[in-house]
């Protein structure tokens, strides 16, 4: 079954230029990732600091193996001062 992401990182005011830069800095990489289906990065039309990524996985386990890369961790480091908040919700497809 596979999995859907939709992760949420808002940038503290003044900083979305940056947090931006570095999240972009994930797309390719992760493309590369067995169990990846796609990954999406938007910013919100309204508020310039707001970031979704869409993602779909073909399993957990790949799923967790994403975020225990050096990419991620990279990025992590990198915005952890520049962010307001970062949340990860994990969902299934009901239909």
């Amino acid at each position: 079954m596979n999995l859907t992401v939709v992760a949420k990182v808002v940038a503290k005011e003044g900083n979305s230029e940056a947090v931006g830069a570095e999240l972009y800095k994930l797309i390719e990489p992760t493309l590369q990732e067995e169990g990846c289906i796609n990954y999406d990065l938007h910013q919100s039309i309204e508020d310039e600091n707001i970031f979704i990524f869409h993602e779909n996985w073909t399993s957990e386990a790949h799923l967790d193996a994403h975020l225990a890369t050096e990419h991620i961790a990279n990025c992590q480091m990198a915005i952890a001062e520049l962010i307001e908040s970062a949340e990860v919700h994990r969902l299934y497809n009901k239909a």
